[in-house]
This record gives structure tokens, sequence and C-alpha cells, in this order.
């Protein structure tokens, strides 16, 4: 069962565009991956492309062979450009060969440990950056049925916050805790804002609030200052997602300082080596909580992967606080009920793309989703709109001057650039 053919999508919405694989091969059996990367998924889209070459024609069951050809013979770091795109064809090819031998992808690595993951919400709190607001929210998920919640209290921070700033930041996270009682967990991200000594401090007026974890308060890229503050905490530290090789993973877990894992499949190269990676976290005792921010197909594999390892804890969830539009793209969406989401019984990852609604939902140009600018939570504020209407308004009086033949400054340029003599050598 060879691959023959391998088409991209871009799918756009404001906040971020995600991208679908869709693998066929000479016996008619296709697979389906993703390779979201937020504002570089048509950088992937392009990787994917220019790495075809590599794999047309190859046994569709050879999945290390896949990926150790792309990591190696594409000889380029890439990060996670370069990992998404190998993980959007990896995913592809558990799902064509779970169809081809009609078994869900779990039962292919190691079969069912769990049969249900228990969910936390993320995306929960497109709301206004007040405590009162953020507390209402809240309650908002848990009718949902959450029993785990996350989110972001810090507004646009780097680096510091001002007093008041981050006086506010912690009045959010006692009211939501106040909201939601002290049985619900409550996981805190800090999406890698901060230097070391403000993530302790801040850590630290956390710990009253019992937090599950506090998850990437300083960049990744440091692995000594994420260790440096988890050693100063009594909150637990999760962090992982940015990482693009289980070789960061083998570093972090080496001090014994952090046991929450949140690595992003598509940033390890896809579903095998995020189980791979699972294992050597349990080695550590410690617990993994996929990340899952991207697209619906992305949130399937991790749940494809939870099933089958038995130290995933939670798994992320966006699905219910995305576009409403988002479970249309594919049948059989993950579905979160009383906190959890089933074992997938389909063959595959037990679901498909529905090409006709993704045909729908074109790249979008200019998303609006900046985790450094004011109120980036709400992920398309009215004030962008306002702006873009302000801009359609301006473009429509220009063109309606250039009809009139008044202020036609295109007409003007195009005639001066033709009358310029030519460069001489």
């Amino acid at each position: 069962m060879k691959i023959s053919d391998i088409e991209t999508y871009l799918v756009g919405n404001p906040w971020k565009n995600w991208l679908f694989v869709k693998m066929t091969t000479d016996e008619g059996i296709y697979g389906i991956g993703e390779g979201s990367l937020g504002h570089l998924s048509k950088t992937v889209e392009t990787a994917i492309h220019e790495m075809k070459p590599f794999i047309m024609g190859l046994d569709v069951f050879q999945t290390e062979l896949l990926v150790g050809r792309l990591s190696r013979h594409v000889y380029a770091d890439g990060g996670q450009i370069k990992m998404c795109a190998i993980s959007a064809l990896e995913i592809a090819c558990w799902d064509a060969i779970g169809k081809a031998v009609n078994q869900p992808i779990y039962n292919l690595l190691g079969g069912v440990c769990q049969q249900r993951i228990r969910a936390y919400a993320n995306g929960w709190y497109r709301c206004p950056r007040s405590p009162e607001a953020f507390a209402d929210a809240a309650r908002q998920a848990l009718k949902l049925g959450y029993t785990a919640l996350k989110f972001d209290p810090f507004g646009s921070g780097w680096r510091t916050l001002s007093r008041r700033e981050e006086d506010l930041s912690i009045q959010i996270v006692a009211a939501v805790r106040a909201a939601v009682g002290p049985e619900i967990d409550l996981a805190v991200e800090a999406h890698s804002r901060f230097s070391v000594s403000n993530a302790i401090r801040i850590g630290k007026r956390l710990e009253p609030y019992c937090p599950a974890w506090f998850e990437e308060p300083v960049p990744h890229s440091n692995i000594q200052a994420i260790i440096e503050v988890a050693r100063h905490l009594e909150v637990p530290i999760a962090t992982g997602e940015s990482f693009s090789s289980k070789q960061q993973i083998a570093e972090l877990l080496r001090y014994g300082e952090i046991d929450i894992i949140n690595f992003e499949p598509l940033h390890m190269g896809g579903i095998l080596a995020s189980r791979k990676v699972a294992d050597m976290v349990d080695a550590h005792y410690g617990v993994v909580i996929p990340h899952a921010a991207q697209g619906p197909v992305c949130t399937m594999a991790c749940v494809q992967i939870d099933v089958c390892t038995p130290n995933a804890w939670l798994q992320e969830v966006f699905d219910d606080f995305n576009e409403p539009w988002e479970r249309e793209l594919v049948t059989n969406p993950p579905i979160v009920v009383n906190g959890f989401i089933e074992a997938p019984q389909g063959p595959g990852l037990g679901m498909d793309l529905v090409l006709e609604e993704v045909l729908r939902h074109p790249y979008h140009e200019g998303l609006d989703v900046s985790l450094f600018e004011k109120d980036w939570h709400l992920r398309r504020s009215e004030q962008k709109r306002a702006l873009a209407a302000t801009s359609r308004r301006s473009s429509h009086v220009k063109v309606k001057r250039d009809h009139t033949g008044n202020g036609n400054t295109l007409s003007r340029r195009r005639k001066h650039r033709r009358i310029q003599p030519a460069k001489r050598d």
C-alpha cells in the first residue's frame, strides 16, 4: 500500500489557520493528518510539498522510515515548521493503516489503557479582562461538563508586569477559584512571558489558589531557566509544548524537577513519536497532558495517544470554544461528555474530512491573535473589526476617486514608469 498522492487544505479562521493533509495510496485507501502551526501554517504546507518527493511510493506502513527519512534527508533543522510537516504526514499514515486493518490507531500502539480521558477546557475566557468576567466565564465552562480549566490571566505581559497588572492577574485567579470551588482543577498558563525572578514571584503568589500546574512561565529555549523556577515553587510546573525533539524533553527530565509534560504531537513527529515520549516521561514517574490548540484532527490524534498511554492525565480541548463551524469540518469530531472524551471506535483516527465544508473556509490573511497584544484572548477584537471596516471604506473611496479621474495616482505612477530611460550597463 504505497503513497501515491498528497493533498493539502488550508482552513482559515480569525484565530489561526489550520492545515489538513490527505494522503492517498495506490490501493485507494487514504488517511488524513494535520500540520497546523498558527501564523505559519502556509509555511508548513510549503514544506510538505517540498518534502513530498522523499516519500512518494513509500509503503504507508513504514512510519518510522518516513519520519527518519524526512528528518535526516531534509538536511536542515527546521524546528516546529519541519516537525509539523512530518507529523501531518505521519498521522495520515496511521489513519490509512488503521483503515486498512479495520482498527483504531490506539489498538496498533498497545491497546486500551483507559476507555476515556478527562478533558480540560481552554479558550473559554473570551471576555473582558476582569475578575468578575473571568469568574462568570468559568461558571459557563463548568456547565459544559468540564472539571478542569486552563487560562492565561496575565494580559499582554512580557518579562515583567507592573504592580497593578500583576495584582489584577492574581485577582483574576482568585476570582476563578472562588467561582468554581476547590474540587475543580485550575491550570494557569503563562505563555513563556516572564523572566526567572518574575516567574518565581508570581508563582509564589499563585500558591494559595492551588493550581494543578503553572504552565510555561519562562521561554522554553533555556531549560535551566525553567528548572530554576520549578526549584523555588510549590506549584507544579508544566512545559514541553514548544519543544520540537525528544532530546529536549530528555534533557528536561534529567533534572527531576518537572514531571508534567504537555508535548505537542505535531512538534514531536506525530503519533508514534509522542507515544515514545510519553513512555520516557513515565520512566521518570511523570504524566503527560498532550497539547491540542490546533484543529479537530490534531485533537483526535491526541485522544488516540491518550487512550493507549497509561500516564496520560488530561487532554486539552479548545474545540468547544472555537468557531461554531469547526465541528462541520470532520465527521465524528471529539465530544466532551461529563468532562471526558470516550475512546473513538472507528478505524484509523475514527474521523474524516468533510471537504465541502473545508473548502468553504479559505486561508485567512492577517490573523487577529498575538499573545503580546492587548485583549489577545478575545481572538478577534471589536477594535480590529472596526479598523478593517474603516480600511475597506477608505479603499472604496479611493476606487471611486480613480473612476472619476480625480487623484488617480496609480495611473500617473504607471505613466511615470513608462517614460523612465532604460538603465545602461
